[in-house]
């Protein structure tokens, strides 16, 4: 069963049951180069595998890009 979720603005379905980890992975990010809000809250990274993603939610993921 899929579930609909906001992120970054845009409304998508994902697998229910899913933790912010699992979710990243899915869009294939880097996770040592993303930071994750869920509900307007920062997500520390040692928590991603543990917060679960649940319908509705809003997650923006904002990636850090090396460069100078």
């Amino acid at each position: 069963m899929d579930i609909e979720i906001v992120i970054n603005g845009e409304t998508k379905s994902i697998p229910a049951g899913q933790t912010v980890l699992q979710l990243l992975q899915q869009l294939q990010l880097e996770p040592a180069r993303v930071a994750v809000e869920l509900d307007r809250q920062i997500v520390k990274q040692t928590r991603w595998s543990e917060t679960p993603v649940e319908a509705g939610a809003t997650i923006e993921i904002v990636q850090f890009v090396g460069g100078g």
